[in-house]
C-alpha cells in the first residue's frame, strides 16, 4: 500500500475532489481549505488525520484543474512542510455521517460566510473560539531581502487576493521595508496570513513576514506612492508633489480594481503571483500563491543581480517565423531592447526567418519570451524560445556576412545597464499605447 503512494499511480482524470499527501498532523482544517480558496469555492473537506491526507472538494471540476495545474510546478507547503496533491478517484465527497466532520462544517461555514459576504456567520464561529482566532483587520508586514523595491501596487495586487483591501501604508524602519495593510475584514487578514506568511515574492528574496497590528483602523492622509485610502479618492498627493500618473480616480475609482499584469523585475520570477484562470491577471509564472513554493534559499547568502554578475542559464533566444522583408538586426535590436539588454543579434543567412537574440542574462532572455512570444510583428506571429546555442558566434574576417549579424554589447541604448534599474518597473507586453519619458 506504502508503494503506490510514491507517485507511480497512474494519473486520475480531473475530479473536482482533490487528494493532499503528506499533511501535518497539526494543521487545521481552515489552512487546508485556504489552499484552496484562491481557486474558488472549496464545498466540503475530509482531514484523515493518522494517514496525514486529506480530501478538498471544489465546487467546480474547472476550479479543481486550475488548482493542480498551479500547484505541480510549484509545490505547496503548509507549517513549512511540501504537501502534494493530485485528483481523487471520488468524483464528490460524501461525509454527512462521518464522525469528527462537525469542525470540517464549521470551517467551511466560516470561510463561505466570509466569501459569499455573511460576515455574521464568520464572525458568530470566531467568537466562540474555533478554529479561527479572533484578530484585527489590519496586518503589519515586513519584507525582507529587499533585492528589488516592493511596490505598494504589488502589495495590493498580492493581498487582494484574499479581500477587499481598504488602506495601505509603506515605510522603512530599522532598516526594513515594512507596510501596514487593513482588510474590510478580520477573516480576510486571517486567511491572508496563513496563506502568505513566509512566502517570497520573487524567488529567493523579497519575503514577507507577517503578523497581526495591535491597530484597528489605518489613518491615510495621502494618496501617493508610499500610502493610500482606497476608500477615499479625495485625499491630496501631500508634500506638494504633481498628482500620481495616472489619476487617482481613473485607477482606484472601483473598489475591487485589480492591477494590470505585473511583470517583476529580471533575476526572479513572482513567487506569490497567481496562475491564470486563479482570479489575477498576472503572466504564468512559475511560481505560486501563499503557502507555496518556498523559494531557493540563495546559496551562501550570495544573490545573483542581474547586470552585476549574469545569471547561470542560457541567455541566447530562438526567435522564428519573422517577416524576412521587413526584419533587421537593428529592428530586433529596438525590439528585444524593452526587455533587457541585447548584446548580439544574427538573422539566419540561409533562412531569414528565424533569427538568434543574445540577452545579458538568461532572465532577461526569459523576460522577452514572457512578453514577446507570439505578439504580431509585420504580419506573422512571433516566435521565441531558448536556443540551444551558449552565445552568438560573429562572423570571421573577411567572411561575407551581408550585415545580418551585428554585436551591440557597447550600445549606448541599453536601458537596463544600473542593477536594480528603475526600468525594471515599467516592463509590460506590447501595446498600442506608448509611454514616453525624459522628454526636455
Amino acid at each position: 500500500k506504502k508503494k503506490k503512494f510514491k507517485g507511480e499511480r497512474p494519473p486520475c482524470s480531473p475530479s473536482r475532489v482533490l487528494h493532499l499527501r503528506q499533511v501535518p498532523s497539526d494543521v487545521t482544517e481552515a489552512e487546508v481549505i485556504s489552499l484552496g480558496l484562491p481557486f474558488g469555492k472549496v464545498t466540503n473537506i475530509l482531514m484523515l488525520k493518522g494517514k496525514s491526507q486529506a480530501f478538498l472538494e471544489m465546487a467546480s471540476e474547472e476550479a479543481a484543474v486550475t488548482m493542480v495545474n498551479y500547484y505541480t510546478p510549484t509545490t505547496p507547503h503548509l507549517r513549512s512542510q511540501p504537501v502534494y496533491i493530485q485528483y481523487s478517484n471520488h468524483r464528490e465527497l460524501k461525509t454527512d455521517n462521518l464522525p469528527n466532520q462537525a469542525r470540517a462544517q464549521a470551517a467551511l461555514q466560516a470561510v463561505n460566510g466570509m466569501q459569499s459576504g455573511n460576515l455574521g456567520v464568520a464572525s458568530a464561529f470566531a467568537a466562540e473560539g474555533a478554529l479561527l482566532p479572533v484578530q484585527g483587520s489590519v496586518l503589519r508586514i515586513i519584507v525582507e531581502n529587499l533585492f528589488y523595491p516592493v511596490t505598494l501596487e504589488v502589495l495590493y495586487q498580492i493581498f487582494s487576493k484574499f479581500g477587499s483591501v481598504l488602506k495601505i501604508i509603506t515605510f522603512t524602519k530599522n532598516n526594513q521595508f515594512q507596510a501596514l495593510l487593513q482588510y474590510a475584514d478580520p477573516m480576510n487578514a486571517y486567511y491572508a496570513k496563513i496563506a502568505l506568511d513566509g512566502q517570497s515574492i520573487y524567488t529567493a528574496c523579497c519575503t514577507l513576514h507577517i503578523d497581526f497590528s495591535k491597530l484597528s483602523s489605518l489613518n491615510v492622509k495621502y494618496n501617493n506612492e508610499k500610502s493610500r485610502d482606497f476608500t477615499r479618492l479625495d485625499l491630496p498627493f501631500g508634500d506638494g508633489q504633481p498628482p500620481m500618473e495616472p489619476p487617482i480616480s481613473a485607477t482606484f475609482g472601483t473598489p475591487n480594481f485589480i492591477y494590470p499584469s505585473y511583470v517583476p523585475p529580471p533575476g526572479f520570477a513572482p513567487v506569490v503571483g497567481f496562475a491564470q484562470g486563479a482570479g489575477l491577471p498576472v503572466p504564468p509564472v512559475p511560481g505560486a500563491l501563499g503557502s507555496v513554493a518556498v523559494a531557493t534559499p540563495a546559496v551562501s547568502g550570495q544573490m545573483t543581480i542581474p547586470g552585476v554578475s549574469g545569471v547561470p542559464g542560457n541567455s541566447v533566444l530562438l526567435v522564428s517565423n519573422l517577416n524576412p522583408e521587413a526584419i533587421t538586426p537593428h529592428g530586433l535590436f529596438i525590439l528585444f531592447g524593452v526587455y533587457g539588454d541585447v548584446h548580439r543579434v544574427k538573422i539566419m543567412f540561409k533562412k531569414k526567418e528565424n533569427a538568434l537574440v543574445q540577452m545579458a542574462d538568461a532572465t532577461q532572455a526569459q523576460l522577452a519570451i514572457n512578453n514577446l512570444n507570439g505578439q504580431k510583428l509585420y504580419g506573422r506571429v512571433l516566435h521565441a524560445i531558448f536556443s540551444k546555442h551558449q552565445t552568438v558566434q560573429l562572423p570571421r574576417e573577411g567572411q561575407d556576412d551581408q550585415g545580418l549579424t551585428k554585436d551591440y554589447s557597447n550600445s549606448p541604448l541599453h536601458r537596463f545597464k544600473k542593477p536594480g534599474s528603475k526600468n525594471f518597473q515599467n516592463i509590460f507586453p506590447p501595446s498600442a499605447t506608448l509611454h514616453l519619458s525624459n522628454i526636455p
